[in-house]
C-alpha cells in the first residue's frame, strides 16, 4: 500500500482528498460517519493488490505520456484524454467493482460530476496528464463509499432491522 500511497502523492493526491470524496457521498446516508472512517476505508480499498496494480499501471501510463513516450496513435488519445477512449474508466471501474455494483453508481456520478480533487485533477492538462489519475481516484472513492455502505447494510441486519433478505 505504502508504494502506491507514495506514488498518489507525488501525483498530488493525497488519501485525507479521498475520504473527502467518500465523505461527501456516505454523509447523507450515513449521518454518524466520520473522515476518520472515510479515510480507514479508502485505506482497506487501498490494500487490494489489485487496486494497486490499477494505480501503477494508469499512472505509469499518464507519465509516459507527459513524456512523449506512448506509440501513436497512443500518445494522441492519452494526451488528449480523447472522450471515446473509455478504457481509463475501464481500469477504474475494476477497482469499483470490488465491492459491487453500488461501487459502479457512484463511480458514474464522480465521473461526471468530478467532485474535489477528480476535478482538479481533470482541469490540470497544463504540465500534467491525468487521463487515468482522475479516473483512479474515482474508483477508490467509489469503492470506499460502497465498502462503508455494504457495512453499514450490515450493521443494520445485527440491529433488527428489517430488509429484502430477512423477509
Amino acid at each position: 500500500m505504502k508504494k502506491a500511497t507514495n506514488l498518489l502523492a507525488s501525483r498530488g493526491v493525497y488519501l485525507y482528498q479521498i475520504g473527502d470524496i467518500v465523505f461527501h457521498l456516505q454523509q447523507p446516508y450515513l449521518s454518524s460517519l466520520t473522515k476518520d472512517q472515510c479515510l480507514e476505508a479508502v485505506e482497506k480499498v487501498l490494500e487490494k493488490r489489485e487496486v494497486q496494480y490499477a494505480i501503477f499501471t494508469g499512472v505509469a501510463l499518464d507519465v509516459l505520456a507527459e513524456q512523449g513516450a506512448l506509440p501513436q496513435p497512443l500518445q494522441d488519445i492519452v494526451s488528449r484524454d480523447e472522450p471515446l477512449y473509455g478504457l481509463d474508466e475501464v481500469l477504474a471501474m475494476g477497482i469499483t467493482n470490488i465491492y459491487g455494483t453500488i461501487g459502479i453508481t457512484s463511480f458514474g456520478y464522480l465521473d461526471k460530476e468530478k467532485t474535489g480533487v477528480i476535478g482538479q485533477l481533470n482541469d490540470n492538462k497544463k504540465n500534467k496528464v491525468n487521463t487515468f489519475l482522475d479516473d483512479l481516484i474515482a474508483g477508490i472513492a467509489a469503492a470506499a463509499s460502497a465498502k462503508l455502505a455494504h457495512g453499514a447494510k450490515n450493521n443494520q441486519r445485527e440491529k433488527g432491522s428489517k430488509d429484502i433478505d430477512s423477509e
